[in-house]
């Protein structure tokens, strides 16, 4: 069957994107391994991208007489996904990851974006109730008479974000002991050795990760920040508010149907921590047609002789691209906020994964079936010739 195939989705990722040494060495852990790795992790990721985001699912599916046409060679359980995904190691699949990014920028799937950004944000990611077993991602989470009433687990995203492509990075989980920020910091310096320097233009961030230290490390990494600026700050806020409101707009212009005023000041007073000489804050108002009003305020060391206003207006609103097509588009179609196996290195695994599957599949339909004269497919319409594919006749290929 001529179009899109998981056939061809496998040598899209082998050949285009050069994975096959990963498929061959992912980390497996397994001392006497039965079944082999590049079976089971070509069904991990290739049941993901068919939004089957359930063990039993992705064995129901190699299980049928659809195997074939899967690309898989064998059948297994889903207690074998869950023995295999407990011993992978994350690292080369943080590997994979990074390697795709690096040769997606290469062949320019991002041409046309002057700045490349990076995004990190904090979500949660699976929920238990109180009476089944804990693992070491567990977080309680309390009620209003501070009762433990069940358990979530919780992890930071980092996505590549800036133009029409968002392409999730690596994940960091973090479990009772720990936090957002932390798990936030010990991610970006990951990322900016596997990614280096040059990849990435600036990082924005929501208002929690407004910290100095944060801001230091993502200066120590090279990178410039744009932060979106809340109440946590209250000084730097209430003298942002004082004197753009008293001020009319730097700039004015439309975004698509919304009209936006811009305000923009780069000499306001770093607070006592922050070691920078001044920070440059920015204010937008959009307006929406039905009438409703955002405003929001954002910080950053970008200088104006280095990015001007409009392009610093962009900049902060990439960060809604990690909501948009990073945590909605995980949990709503690809099942990151499904449980697997719950096991702290099957969970890691797992949210790496799914990651890679995202990835694959928006350079797969985006890229490669855009090709020539193709319009770009939405991810549903790659859904439904996927699952047309696998009910077509399958043929030995006896050459």
């Amino acid at each position: 069957m001529k179009g899109p195939s998981p056939r061809g989705l496998w040598k899209y990722a082998t050949q285009r994107w050069r994975l096959a040494a990963y498929f061959r060495a992912p980390g497996d852990g397994r001392s006497r391994p039965q079944i082999p790795a590049p079976t089971l992790l070509w069904s991990i990721l290739i049941g993901f991208i068919l939004r089957q985001n359930a063990f039993r699912a992705i064995e129901a599916w190699v299980g049928s007489s659809a195997r074939r046409a899967l690309r898989v060679s064998r059948v297994f359980g889903d207690d074998a996904l869950r023995y295999f995904t407990e011993r992978l190691s994350p690292a080369p699949t943080r590997a994979a990851l990074a390697s795709v990014l690096h040769r997606a920028k290469r062949n320019k799937a991002f041409e046309g974006c002057r700045f490349v950004g990076l995004a990190l944000d904090g979500t949660t990611a699976g929920r238990r109730r109180k009476s089944k077993s804990s693992c070491g991602l567990c977080r309680p989470y309390r009620n209003a008479a501070r009762e433990i009433v069940g358990y979530r687990h919780h992890l930071v995203l980092a996505a590549v974000v800036g133009a029409s492509l968002t392409l999730p990075v690596d994940v960091e989980p973090y479990g009772p002991d720990d936090s957002e920020y932390a798990a936030g910091q010990r991610l970006l310096r990951r990322v900016r050795t596997s990614l280096g320097a040059r990849s990435i233009d600036y990082v924005v961030v929501d208002g929690e990760f407004a910290t100095a230290p944060f801001l230091h490390a993502a200066g120590d990494v090279g990178w410039p920040v744009v932060a979106r600026l809340k109440d946590n700050l209250p000084e730097l806020f209430q003298a942002a508010q004082r004197r753009f409101r008293s001020q009319p707009p730097h700039l004015q212009f439309r975004d698509g149907p919304h009209p936006i005023e811009l305000w923009d000041a780069e000499d306001f007073d770093p607070w006592e921590a922050l070691r920078w000489e001044s920070v440059r804050v920015i204010r937008y108002r959009q307006r929406h047609p039905d009438g409703e009003i955002i405003e929001a305020y954002w910080l950053t060391n970008l200088p104006s002789r280095q990015i001007s206003r409009r392009s610093l207006y962009a900049l902060a609103k990439s960060r809604w691209q990690i909501e948009n097509q990073g945590f909605n588009d995980a949990k709503n179609r690809y099942g990151l906020e499904h449980i697997c196996d719950h096991h702290p290195d099957s969970l890691l695994i797992v949210w790496l994964l799914t990651c890679l599957a995202l990835t694959l599949e928006r350079l797969y339909r985006t890229r490669y079936l855009h090709r020539g004269a193709h319009p770009v497919r939405g991810a549903i319409d790659l859904l439904r010739l996927l699952l047309l594919a696998l009910s077509a006749p399958d043929f030995a290929d006896s050459s």
